[in-house]
């Protein structure tokens, strides 16, 4: 593959055919641009049919999420992309709170960065490996009691703006590739039949 182009038409193809090995193949072997063009591509069908191929595929765990390489309270860049009809990039930025194992860390805290910041609310939450599968549980009912520096400040997602985006939702992450990984979200336990694929920052290698 020699462009976005034609590694979007690529993409498109590997996930119609539904077998994950070769999709988790193709995208690490992309360069990041192209990568993410790529992920940015999706369309909601593209999203339900990747979340489904890849259903115990790989383990994700949230050491992928925030490598061990890199310090506490430093933020991790996660660029999404969601299945909604408006709004649709944004990113999650993860991070790993002092006082833990770097290397098994238990809990993660993040917030969501998006062009609706303001109305929405940063949409803070605590992210920790699932009990049941190999995966990650990105968890709204819980706010991080800490944060990088240059984050918004603190707010429960509940009570306050980010209620109706955030409030009671779980959302569940899968393992696509290295870099890549893909999210279906539930509220009160309910799946809401809405995905988000994500691409996690270069730099930050596991």
């Amino acid at each position: 593959m020699t462009g976005s182009t034609d590694a979007i038409a690529e993409l498109h193809r590997l996930i119609e055919a539904g077998a994950p090995q070769p999709i988790s193949d193709f995208l690490d072997s992309l360069d990041e641009p192209t990568r993410l063009d790529a992920v940015y591509s999706l369309d909601r069908p593209q999203q339900r049919a990747l979340w489904r191929a890849v259903d115990g595929f790989r383990p994700v765990r949230v050491i992928d999420m925030v490598p061990a390489g890199t310090p506490d309270l430093t933020a991790v860049r996660h660029y999404g992309k969601n299945s909604l009809p408006m709004f649709r990039l944004f990113e999650k930025r993860f991070y790993r709170p002092a006082g833990q194992d770097a290397a098994h860390p238990k809990e993660l805290g993040g917030a969501n960065f998006q062009s609706i910041q303001l109305l929405t609310g940063p949409g803070y939450f605590v992210a920790y490996d699932s009990p049941n599968r190999p995966e990650v549980l990105v968890d709204y009912y819980r706010v991080p009691t800490t944060k990088p520096s240059d984050f918004f400040p603190i707010e429960e997602n509940k009570r306050n703006r980010g209620g109706l985006v955030y409030g009671y939702m779980i959302d569940t992450l899968r393992r696509v590739s290295e870099q890549v990984t893909i999210g279906s979200a539930a509220k009160h336990g309910k799946d809401i039949n809405s995905w988000f694929v994500l691409c996690r920052e270069v730099g930050a290698r596991t």
